[in-house]
């Protein structure tokens, strides 16, 4: 059986789970171990640094707490569990401390490498919330490793088994589960690494898979010789290089109305609770207006995943190169008159949906410098200067120089062709 780093491909797979109450219970457990876990290295965390910056005072004391913190940021400390009684109970999974140590420390090693990211800080107990889990194959009974033989494996094609909780009806479509059939049949290793149980605003429960294997998830689609630059507007979602427009759905201002009305009365009901002094995760009329108010949020969030899956799809299929500009949209958001409106687009989601289906299905995707883009003219290269330079009211104009007729977009849409293509 072979070792993870030694598989080529990594892929992951998410779907939604129907629990039982008692397996709710088991799951809500877990979740609130995680979160423990993660705030209790957070506070060692916190404490060492101090005691360092103390250490030339007391030294002997402080080298004794630095141990005795470290002592307790170790999983399989048994002196947490003496420290904390309900610690010890058989529901709980002893992979979840693992697995919140490895996360812990990822995040440290990216705030050190990313300096725009903070260091990890306190989780606060909320309506969503998540646990991951290792998958445990015994490599004395197994040769091959297979989503069917390990911890955590697949059962039928609704059905999934996980350790602690058991048997657990999954919503999993015909044709994924053929899907990983035909990989397994293949003859290559298919190996379950992880799951990730999460809870959801509304209430609902997921499960996302995390697999390596030898073999490829998605076939490589066929070649077409055609290249395509895009632009991402606002007036449109985007324009390609061959003049076709995509217009911008704009999901979340189509909900806005209705989100308002029910923000309102979520509102009220807060504020009713509050002067009856009673606790809002205990008052059902608070909380049926919260999972409404949530609902709505994933509505518009589902519907815009949507959109750009289809359409990230289709671009990638029907065309060997897809080149588009590279935006930073934590900028962009600092123009308050289009944060709303940049946010709602969802132009980071749709680059990185580019990237990585141009990677897994044999295509080609660039990210170009978007600099005078717009101030180009594609057809002679005359580029306008400062005194000259065109608005975002321009969206027609015509070259001085070559008389050349350009649509804004289109234009744009051509220079980014010709950026990645040089």
């Amino acid at each position: 059986m072979k070792n993870v780093k030694e598989l080529t491909y990594c892929f992951g797979l998410k779907m939604q789970a129907y629990p039982s109450s008692v397996q709710k219970r088991i799951i809500d457990k877990n979740i609130d171990f995680s979160r423990f876990y993660w705030n209790q290295l957070v506070a060692a965390n916190k404490k060492m640094a101090g005691l360092r910056h103390t250490k030339f005072i007391l030294w002997p004391w402080a080298d004794d707490q630095i141990a005795h913190l470290r002592e307790l940021a170790n999983p399989n400390c048994k002196l947490l569990k003496q420290l904390f009684t309900f610690l010890n109970d058989p529901e709980l999974d002893s992979d979840v401390p693992m697995q919140a140590k490895a996360n812990y420390r990822a995040a440290w090693n990216l705030c050190k490498k990313v300096r725009s990211v903070q260091p990890p800080k306190f989780h606060k107990k909320c309506e969503h919330g998540s646990y991951q889990t290792s998958n445990h194959y015994n490599a004395k009974k197994i040769s091959i490793a297979t989503p069917y033989n390990g911890n955590i494996k697949f059962l039928d094609r609704t059905h999934i088994f996980l350790s602690k909780v058991g048997r657990i009806r999954v919503a999993c479509s015909k044709e994924l589960s053929l899907r990983i059939e035909k990989m397994v049949q293949a003859g290559g290793e298919v190996r379950l690494t992880k799951a990730t149980v999460s809870r959801d605003a509304c209430g609902d429960y997921f499960v996302s898979f995390q697999f390596a294997s030898d073999v490829p998830y998605a076939m490589a689609f066929e070649k077409t010789g055609s290249k395509l630059g895009i632009d991402l507007n606002l007036e449109n979602f985007l324009t390609d290089s061959n003049g076709l427009s995509i217009d911008n759905p704009r999901y979340y201002r189509q909900a806005r109305t209705q989100l308002a009305k029910a923000q309102r009365k979520l509102g009220k009901r807060c504020a009713r609770a509050k002067k009856e002094h009673r606790p809002l995760h205990t008052a059902k009329n608070y909380q049926k207006q919260r999972k409404l108010v949530s609902r709505i949020h994933r509505r518009v969030l589902r519907r815009r995943d949507s959109f750009l899956d289809n359409l990230s799809t289709t671009l990638i299929k029907n065309h060997d190169l897809v080149a588009a500009e590279e935006l930073r949209s934590k900028n962009l958001l600092k123009n308050h008159a289009l944060a709303m409106s940049i946010s709602d687009v969802g132009w980071r989601t749709f680059l990185s949906m580019l990237e990585y289906k141009a990677a897994m299905h044999g295509k080609e995707f660039r990210t170009v410098d978007p600099k005078n883009t717009t101030q180009t003219c594609s057809h002679c290269g005359h580029v306008f200067d400062k005194e000259h330079k065109l608005t975002l009211k321009d969206r027609e104009w015509t070259c001085p120089v070559c008389g050349t007729f350009h649509i804004r977009d289109h234009n744009a849409a051509k220079n980014i062709l010709a950026k990645a293509l040089a």
